[in-house]
């Protein structure tokens, strides 16, 4: 069974990268009915905190990608690596290394004075029996270095870069228990991978030089290695490393901005891998089906906000209203509003009609707080041109005929605007203008009919009774 794994270490909250491993772990596991499983690699706790689990664990859930096991926490697991660490031991695959910081410090600086590179000298593998007595009764802090046999290259076949080799004598003897007797990352890495049967281990380009430490790992404890996929880099438009000046890195960053987490999902899973063809937007059941893990890209992924955007207006067409009434609700909220006190029906026929100009949650709660705050804000310009004195006699006209209309819908607004436009040998623009300014404060938005509809008698005229005094007060400052 196809077993994989993504092992975030709780510092902060999930990025883009990470989320993006997520994703491939989860659509390889799912398509091959196989355990998606979630570890924890808690091991230095002055680092990893509660609140980034948590953050973790929601951003996960936000995004859909439920795990099948875990979480399995590594903190938890100190005992295992000891255990394993003393059979590295004890098969003379790794050896006790007393060195202090201060000697391998100098050491390194030695190096750098003589302009060659440094590798862990072996001072503490060739020690005597005496010394090694001598620096324990001393109670000399020690670590457990890891043995590599430097005589052998070591090669491993990559699902996505093919095959990667690199000689023995280019790793150093690595720490793997240190003397606090903490894991280091390659060590309690394999040794979770190993134990939890994980077949596939997915994961960012970076973790290349691991590999063959943990190669070496795997081969010393007689594990069974199992196979790799190294995903390419995300960067900035400007290819550069993606950071905040790219826009968000946390995923939760994206929620606050009211993107849909279907929609990001979906652009996640294009930053490396492509289904093929023109095919941009599809569902996650359709990704797991349309992923190939063979065909990720090698080359480095960019990251586009502005595509994320227009991907997201793509979701935002496409979502239900009902669906979005859901997603929008805590951003009404936030402008102090209250959503649940509203009529539904009501609120759904005000997203219908503002989704298709939204590009994401925070602009479609912008919309519709139009029709449900007591009071707009008018746009400076659009008051300036269209409630002058001319804006100002029409509305004045029509007010009255709305005033006096008693089946007032979509069809009957527009109607009477058109006759009394003609009536007085207007255009229906010279009426349409200052009513949208009207009723919404704005120049643009969705077809005015739908926004008479959707506002109803009451609120339309309330409006049109408001923008007059407005449109008194622009005549008054301007004369």
């Amino acid at each position: 069974m196809v077993r994989v794994r993504i092992a975030p270490s709780p510092t902060g909250a999930i990025h883009i990268g990470l989320a993006r491993s997520a994703l491939y772990n989860f659509l390889f596991a799912r398509q091959n009915n196989g355990k998606f499983i979630l570890r924890i690699e808690d091991t230095d706790p002055s680092r990893s905190t509660k609140e980034s689990v948590e953050a973790i664990l929601e951003g996960l859930k936000w995004l859909s990608l439920y795990w099948d096991e875990g979480p399995y926490f590594q903190s938890q697991r100190f005992s295992i690596y000891k255990e394993y660490a003393e059979i590295l031991l004890k098969k003379g695959k790794a050896y006790y290394c007393y060195c202090s910081q201060e000697r391998l410090k100098a050491e390194k600086e030695k190096a750098l004075k003589e302009k060659r590179s440094w590798q862990y000298d072996r001072h503490c593998l060739y020690l005597s029996e005496k010394e090694k007595e001598k620096l324990e009764r001393e109670g000399v802090p020690k670590t457990i270095r890891f043995l590599v046999p430097s005589e052998r290259n070591v090669v491993f076949e990559d699902i996505i870069h093919g095959r990667i080799e690199k000689s023995g004598r280019d790793i150093e003897d690595f720490i793997l228990l240190r003397a606090d007797g903490t894991p280091t990352y390659n060590f309690a890495c394999v040794v979770d991978d190993a134990l939890m049967e994980i077949t596939h281990v997915i994961r960012a380009v970076e973790h290349i030089s691991n590999t063959f430490k943990q190669i070496l790992l795997y081969e010393a404890l007689n594990f069974k290695i199992p196979y790799f996929a190294h995903l390419p880099l995300i960067l900035g438009k400007d290819g550069k490393k993606l950071s905040k000046r790219h826009g968000a890195v946390s995923i939760m960053e994206y929620k606050k901005m009211g993107i849909l987490p279907e929609a990001l999902v979906n652009y996640l899973a294009l930053l490396g891998w492509s289904p093929g063809g023109d095919l941009e937007i599809f569902s996650l059941e359709e990704a797991i089906k349309l992923f190939k893990l063979e065909k990720v890209k090698k080359s480095n992924a960019i990251f586009d906000f502005q595509k994320l955007e227009w991907m997201n207006s793509e979701y935002m067409k496409r979502s239900t209203n009902e669906r979005l009434l859901i997603g929008v609700k805590p951003f009404l909220i936030e402008r102090n509003l209250s959503p649940d006190k509203e009529d539904e029906k009501r609120l759904l026929a005000i997203i219908e009609i503002n989704k298709e100009r939204s590009r994401n949650l925070n602009e479609l709660a912008d919309n519709i707080a139009i029709y449900l705050k007591e009071e707009i804000t008018y746009d400076e310009e659009s008051v300036k041109k269209f409630l002058d004195e001319k804006g100002k006699e029409n509305l004045k006209t029509l007010l009255k005929v709305y005033e006096n209309l008693t089946d007032f819908n979509k069809e009957t607004t527009e109607k009477v605007l058109r006759e009394l436009a003609n009536n007085l040998n207007k255009k229906p623009a010279e009426f349409i203008h200052p009513l949208r300014v009207a009723l919404t404060g704005k120049l643009v938005g969705p077809p005015i009919f739908d926004v008479v509809n959707v506002m109803g008698k009451e609120l339309v005229i309330k409006r049109i009774k408001k923008a007059l005094t407005v449109a008194l007060d622009n005549y008054s400052q301007n004369n």
